[in-house]
């Protein structure tokens, strides 16, 4: 019998050729990017801090990289991360507020997050990758010091910003819908079937001309009052596949100022060429459980799976799923999977390790940032107590006991993690880039073996066959529509995990 390892990947694929390729330049170089603010204003921070009451940009220079963008927009962003003594706060960089059209490599918007809570800052670079990594919609991450006036404020997380016309083209197949983010407190609970019933509790960040509401209140309808009906209501409006991806990576990060925990900090888009909302993670800076919510050392660390916050009614969403046997299944089955390669020691250690020896000289010189050069480099491994007591989860200990905790939880469920985490990663694979922008390879693959893999459209339609696919090959898919698809890949030795979806 033919072992076969299959599993379901979502390309968005493009025609056009600048889409594929927008942002990478950035996120997909090893560079630790600079960026010079200037302002022409002396008292530029007092301006800067008066303009945050009412979320108003200031105009700056920017000097990316040695490229010169004039008159851009700049203002501080964050809610605890901007309300501390500190002087670095975080920043949000608007390059089209006074003069329209103008880019950083297709990028208009992008924020930079100021490792609040993070001794490590690496917190949020390897959550939003793993994320990326696997097909999660999520904002790309990367690095860059940051200068305010020529004088050095610190080293920065560089985020994509998500509610941006680019960023929809790059993930969905139409980018004209609705947009709504989580914020203040976007616990998708039913109110009234009124629309104005939800304007405090969310953001609309497209179409707000039309201002329209009704599909938002529809999918908050369908999860709460769809009584024995759910799976069938929510499955008519909402991609839960990949929203379920989204609630275990949040669970396994022990992301909690997420819909996860304070119920907030995410953004729903409706695609309405296949008219069903999709789920984008945002605010990954509290990922390795930093954000607490009364909860013990201990209880983060071994969070269930099938959390929720109490009242359970109080996140209707995940509420409905846990106790749906279906969805249950489908989040353990995703939880298993990556707990056999993907979220491990042997997976992530690595390149924590690379990434750290990379901003290490930059950390250093950081003379704002929130905790000690010792922090930075004892957080990486182990937990470090901070602030009079806080104690911030080291990150190589939290995924080596997280891991483990959540094995326990499920091994009683049917999941068997059969590669342990001293195993070699050559029989792991995964496909990169995933959403696919114009190409993709399968990671894992031995460069000395032929596989035969076949792709397969949603319909089932089959669209490539090769016998001769090796760990070197990279696959063209620039020519393919957008969409979901299906590889196979068949082969004797990858038996060892066909368990894997």
């Amino acid at each position: 019998m033919r072992s076969v390892f299959a599993f379901f990947i979502a390309f968005i694929l493009f025609s056009n050729a600048k889409a594929q390729n927008e942002g990478n330049s950035i996120f997909y170089s090893d560079q630790i990017h600079e960026i010079q603010i200037n302002f022409s204003q002396v008292s530029y921070w007092d301006s800067l801090v008066s303009y945050f009451a009412t979320d108003k940009y200031m105009q700056a220079d920017i000097v990316f990289d040695g490229n010169l963008i004039s008159a851009a927009g700049v203002k501080f962003k964050g809610n605890s991360s901007y309300n501390n003594q500190s002087r670095k706060k975080s920043f949000k960089i608007d390059l089209n507020e006074f003069v329209a059209g103008q880019e950083l490599n297709g990028l208009k918007k992008f924020n930079l997050n100021n490792g609040f809570k993070d001794p490590s800052f690496l917190r949020e670079k390897i959550a939003c990758d793993f994320y990326n990594e696997h097909g999660l919609n999520a904002p790309r991450c990367t690095f860059s010091k940051v200068y305010l006036n020529g004088i050095y404020w610190g080293l920065y997380n560089f985020i994509e910003e998500a509610d941006t016309k680019q960023y929809l083209n790059a993930h969905f197949s139409y980018h004209d819908g609705n947009m709504f983010k989580g914020d203040p407190n976007g616990d998708l609970r039913y109110i009234s079937n009124q629309a104005s019933s939800y304007y405090p509790k969310y953001e609309l960040h497209t179409n707000e001309t039309i201002n329209d509401w009704s599909d938002l209140v529809e999918l908050i309808t369908k999860i709460n009052n769809s009584g024995g009906a759910f799976q069938d209501s929510i499955e008519s409006i909402m991609n839960t596949e990949t929203f379920i991806e989204q609630w275990c990576a949040l669970n396994l990060f022990v992301n909690l100022d997420s819909y996860l925990g304070s119920g907030h900090n995410y953004f729903i888009y409706h695609d309405t060429n296949l008219d069903k909302f999709e789920w984008i993670g945002w605010d990954l800076n509290e990922s390795f459980g930093s954000f607490r919510m009364n909860l013990s050392v201990n209880a983060l660390k071994n969070l269930s799976l099938f959390f929720v916050p109490s009242p359970a009614n109080s996140r209707p969403l995940i509420n409905n799923m846990v106790v749906n046997n279906f969805y249950k299944q489908q989040l353990i089955d995703k939880a298993c999977q990556w707990l056999q390669y993907d979220f491990s020691n042997a997976a992530l250690d690595a390149k924590i390790d690379s990434i750290a020896n990379r901003i290490r000289p930059h950390v250093y010189a950081d003379t704002n940032k929130f905790y000690t050069n010792q922090n930075f480099d004892d957080n990486l491994s182990m937990d470090v107590t901070v602030n009079g007591g806080a104690v911030l989860f080291g990150l190589k200990s939290f995924i080596q006991e997280r891991r483990n905790a959540v094995i326990s939880e499920i091994s009683s469920l049917g999941c068997i993690t059969g590669i342990t985490q001293n195993e070699n990663k050559s029989e792991q694979f995964h496909v990169f880039p995933n959403p696919a922008k114009g190409f993709f390879s399968i990671t894992g693959l031995e460069s000395s073996i032929k596989y035969e893999i076949e792709l397969y459209s949603s319909s089932g339609q089959k669209i490539l066959h090769r016998n001769d696919f090796t760990g070197n090959d990279v696959i063209d898919c620039s020519e393919y529509s957008a969409g979901k698809y299906f590889i196979l890949i068949n082969n004797k030795s990858l038996s060892k995990i066909s368990i894997i979806d």
